[in-house]
């Protein structure tokens, strides 16, 4: 049985973004887009909080919404660097000994109420692994090459209630064994989903217009 009180939750928020500047710290519909991520943590999940960064004006946005900044080195906020190496550097970092870790992404601020008690209750039964969200695909993809074509989930002609129910990571929620992190691993080989159809499993900060997409949702949704 996993303990909160073993729990960390790690929010990832380097300083460099190609696309949108200062993206963890831009303000979307009235705050910073690291504080949806914050106040989530804050509100759903009772566990120590901390942020990785490399970016010193994510300082004072931690220190208003009272949350403690790793200072993340330079070798791991390139566009090269992995999240899980993100991780194992705080978990090094750490007097205290963690069991489980709950990585919450900024770039994905609007999570559904309820859905981390419901990925909680379900990572207690089997906790080796991890855990993930994922959404279903009901999209007909293929690959391109030398301008040709190919359908890999679906052949031609096929209708789109026909498709094999294939998921992707939406990156609203993991919860993982710091047992898997200390290896150097962000998933087993056998993590459990929990699924996510709403619209808030859409948004994905990456690009100006992902940015638009989630003001739209915000408005639409308060």
């Amino acid at each position: 049985m996993s303990d909160l009180t073993k729990t960390l939750v790690i929010i990832p928020a380097r300083a460099g973004s190609k696309r949108i500047a200062g993206k963890n710290r831009k303000e979307l519909k009235g705050k910073p887009l690291i504080a949806y991520s914050i106040e989530y943590a804050q509100k759903h999940i009772n566990a120590d909080i901390i942020i990785s960064s490399d970016d010193p004006l994510i300082h004072p946005i931690a220190e208003s919404y009272g949350v403690s900044v790793l200072n993340r080195d330079a070798s791991l906020a390139q566009d090269t660097s992995l999240t899980i190496d993100v991780l194992k550097d705080v978990i090094e970092q750490q007097s205290k000994e963690y069991e489980n870790v709950v990585l919450l992404q900024p770039t994905s601020p609007l999570r559904p109420i309820g859905l981390f008690e419901k990925a909680w209750k379900a990572y207690q039964k089997s906790n080796e692994n991890g855990l993930l969200t994922v959404t279903k695909n009901d999209k007909k993809l293929g690959t391109v090459s030398a301008e040709v074509y190919t359908p890999t989930t679906y052949t031609f002609g096929q209708r789109s209630q026909d498709l094999e129910d294939l998921f992707y990571e939406n990156g609203l929620l993991y919860i993982l064994p710091t047992s898997l992190i200390s290896k150097g691993v962000l998933l087993g080989e056998k993590p459990l989903a929990i699924e996510v159809s709403h619209p808030f499993a859409s948004v994905d900060i990456d690009t100006e217009l992902d940015w638009d997409w989630a003001e739209l949702i915000l408005e639409k949704y308060k």
